[in-house]
């Protein structure tokens, strides 16, 4: 991928932005800084441009990463885009990642730590016909569970631990609800919200599972960046948190602004899409419940991540001398709480 950064700019001006920008984040600078004088940030999504990305993107169509003294390039993930690589590649400031592929990749010894998790719950569930009612009856009945490939190493081991799932339950997941819609023995896994939108589309109102509401520990939808960018200008990251943050509260009270630079970046992202998917993270809580009730949007906490930790180890996904207090840090997140 291309390196579309502009040249960085000098330190005595970058000194002055950070200043200036510090003073944003004190609350005591109400007027947006100079475009001349924001520190260019570029920052990776996980996926093409949707609703759950919307606090981002209204950080940057509100003019509220300007405030800090930021200007914020967003750059769509996708299939066939490596977030980390490009982060620690230097082709990105920040990138969206999850705690499981983190925690991994801080054992393979790269240098990149979390300094915030937008999403106190992972939106990932399994989906089941209606006639289903439990996680237990999937198990019971030994139906077919649709999976992709990464689930091996996320939540897969979490529910053979939990509820007994076996691996010839397993069935490959292309990415389409064309089996699911075809028969409803099928279980598959599914975005909070997207699947069950495009089969409620197709007439069937599944059963959804939302896997954080049983236990399953992992944060989604966190920020990534280097240990390199944390030494050097531990500031800028300070900004880009609380700025990030403060966004997704925006967002939620009126996401028009992100909206629209949502479907500018992904024009297949319709206004119903959208809007079912800002319904479902406000009726599950997947941003503002939780910790983030008092802690505040982004919040992360240590005994959330000893509690990764523990499922990590206890299915084998991480080698136990691994250093968990490595791969994040709460120094990062606003010091006054972000509520919406």
């Amino acid at each position: 991928m291309r390196d579309t950064r502009k040249p960085l700019m000098s330190s005595a001006k970058r000194g002055l932005t950070a200043l200036a920008a510090s003073l944003a984040v004190a609350g005591g600078l109400n007027a947006t800084v100079s475009a001349a004088e924001l520190d260019e940030v570029v920052f990776g999504t996980n996926w093409y441009a949707q609703a759950e990305h919307g606090g981002f993107y209204q950080a940057k169509a509100t003019g509220i990463y300007e405030k800090y003294g930021l200007d914020v390039s967003i750059e769509m993930g996708g299939p066939q885009v490596n977030g980390i690589q490009l982060l620690v590649a230097g082709k990105r400031d920040f990138s969206m990642g999850y705690p499981i592929g983190n925690v991994k990749a801080v054992e393979e010894g790269l240098p990149v730590k979390t300094v915030a998790a937008a999403f106190q719950g992972d939106p990932q569930a399994l989906i089941a016909h209606p006639h289903i009612t439990s996680l237990e009856q999937v198990k019971e009945e030994g139906l077919p569970v649709y999976i992709a490939a990464f689930a091996n190493t996320t939540f897969w081991p979490w529910l053979k631990s939990k509820y007994g799932y076996t691996d010839d339950m397993i069935r490959p997941y292309t990415f389409s609800v064309a089996p699911f819609l075809a028969d409803d023995s099928i279980v598959q896994q599914g975005y909070l919200s997207s699947e069950p939108f495009a089969m409620e589309k197709a007439g069937v109102k599944p059963s959804v599972f939302l896997l954080a509401d049983y236990g399953y520990p992992a944060y989604a939808t966190t920020i990534e960046t280097t240990d390199k960018l944390i030494e050097q200008n531990p500031d800028l990251v300070r900004r880009f948190v609380q700025a990030s943050m403060e966004g997704w509260a925006s967002y939620f009270k009126d996401p028009a602004p992100g909206n629209q630079l949502i479907q500018e970046a992904n024009p297949e992202m319709t206004d119903e899409q959208i809007a079912y998917g800002i319904e479902k993270m406000k009726e599950y809580g997947l941003v503002t419940g939780g910790d983030a009730t008092t802690g505040g949007i982004g919040v992360m906490t240590d005994a959330r991540w000893a509690k990764i930790h523990e499922f990590m180890l206890n299915a084998g996904l991480v080698d136990k001398d691994l250093d968990i207090n490595d791969v994040y840090s709460l120094d990062f997140l606003p010091k006054e709480p972000v509520l919406p």
